[in-house]
């Protein structure tokens, strides 16, 4: 594999890669992704403290008012702590590919939930099948406690069917729309009838709620339930089609290919196996054709992470992390429907750019930088203060001089930037690349060309 080539597959199973860890690759590329796969075969869950949930019983919320807003309050501190939790496992991951598959997931799999043990959970239900069967995915995404609340299966009863998660299961999980009828809706939203939780967020089949009754889905008739009515939506190539879809247009290239896309079709729809999927994407020539590279913005999150995974650095308040999500568009665990963020140019905007051209500063030059009154960065983080820094960051010069120590100051971007630069930006460089090694790396994160992977 060519240095381009090994960039830009770690751009796409992960957050970049430092050149140390290039030179000590193999060059052949079926033993490079054989081995992002061995590298992710294991499953670490996130696991923050949730100790003060320990005893507390449904009538305890509703007999003791004052405890009640006690653990509410509790619960809304210990989202933003699952926040960071999962920000420092992208910055950190030891199972790199199936992190990046998790992020995959979440922006599938929508979910908002507020309580926190059941949005740990249904986070690492993300992580633990995000590289498995897709069948057994879904099934098990059905009957999370976070979805059913999200999308409210536990009023889903007999005789009084709510359809949402029906609804969102076809459109936005497994088909897309206009690939089902309005009485399909109807039909499968019986099937799910029954489904709960317990206060611990274990799933439970109410078999008092459940319709039993025949239904017609797809043409078929039976006594169908919840796992039936995913079999038979699963064995619909457009299920395979519409994933793959999805799987190209974030991992490959926004501009769908129809050509590979049907390719990865027939991959996938062979037994519905996410790893199988993804090692012939990244096997396959085409991903890594010139039109590829280069050819994504970056998510607010892929765009934080790869930062840091080139300087590592700290924050000295994690609220300030959260900030930066909120301002660039993409806090996780906050999605803006149950459709997820839109990607690609959803993005960037007038402000958004000029906030990202400026963060690199900001975040790895002891947070120094000349701001305009009326500037976006100013308004957002100045806000009520008087402060010359928006906050306080370490960053760890001596890891990214180790990293880079074989690299010239007018190699790196080289490495830093995927895809083209412009000409204009060309001559640019060709002046700061005089500069030293850290001042030349904060120049390179702050032009238009850092925002594309």
């Amino acid at each position: 594999m060519t240095q381009q080539e090994l960039q830009h597959l770690y751009w796409r199973a992960g957050f970049g890669i430092n050149p140390n860890r290039q030179n000590s690759m193999p060059k052949n590329r079926a033993q490079v992704v054989e081995d992002l796969f061995v590298d992710s075969q294991a499953y670490t869950p996130i696991d923050i403290d949730l100790s003060y949930l320990h005893g507390i019983k449904p009538i305890d919320l509703k007999t003791f008012p004052e405890l009640a807003e006690e653990i509410r309050k509790k619960g809304v501190k210990k989202i933003l702590e699952l926040n960071g939790a999962w920000v420092k496992r992208l910055m950190n991951p030891n199972e790199l590919l199936r992190e990046r598959m998790t992020l995959f997931w979440a922006n599938h799999f929508v979910c908002r939930e507020r309580n926190p043990l059941y949005a740990q959970h249904f986070n690492n239900t993300l992580r633990y099948f995000a590289l498995g069967d897709f069948k057994t995915f879904v099934k098990a995404i059905s009957k999370e406690a976070a979805m059913l609340r999200y999308l409210n299966g536990k009023q889903n009863r007999k005789n009084r069917p709510n359809e949402n998660f029906a609804r969102e299961l076809m459109e936005l999980f497994t088909l897309g729309e206009g690939e089902y009828s309005e009485k399909d809706i109807k039909e499968s939203a019986r099937a799910f009838t029954g489904y709960s939780h317990d206060f611990e967020g274990n799933f439970i089949f109410r078999k008092l709620q459940h319709d039993y009754e025949s239904k017609l889905f797809f043409n078929r008739i039976g006594k169908h339930d919840g796992d039936d009515i995913i079999d038979i939506i699963l064995a619909e190539k457009q299920c395979a089609q519409f994933i793959s879809d999805k799987i190209y247009r974030y991992f490959v290239n926004p501009k769908p290919n129809k050509k590979h896309i049907d390719a990865m079709t027939e991959v996938f729809f062979k037994d519905y196996n996410i790893e199988n999927l993804m090692r012939f994407v990244f096997l396959s020539d085409w991903f890594y054709d010139e039109e590829n590279i280069g050819a994504k913005i970056k998510s607010p999150i892929d765009y934080v992470v790869g930062m840091a995974k080139t300087v590592p650095v700290t924050f000295e308040k994690e609220k300030d992390l959260l900030k930066i999500q909120k301002l660039l568009g993409q806090t996780l665990l906050d999605p803006p429907n149950v459709a997820g963020w839109k990607g690609d140019k959803a993005w960037i905007d007038a402000n958004t750019i000029m906030i990202r051209l400026k963060l690199p500063s900001v975040v790895l030059n002891s947070g120094f930088i000349a701001f305009d009154e009326k500037d976006e960065f100013r308004k957002q983080f100045f806000k009520n203060t008087k402060r010359k820094r928006p906050f306080k960051t370490v960053p760890k010069w001596d890891v990214f001089e180790e990293h880079f120590k074989l690299t010239k100051t007018e190699q790196l971007q080289d490495h830093i930037i995927q895809g083209k630069i412009n000409k204009g930006t060309l001559d640019y460089l060709k002046i700061l690349n005089k500069s030293s090694k850290q001042a030349y790396c904060i120049q390179l994160m702050s032009i238009p060309e850092y925002q594309m992977c």
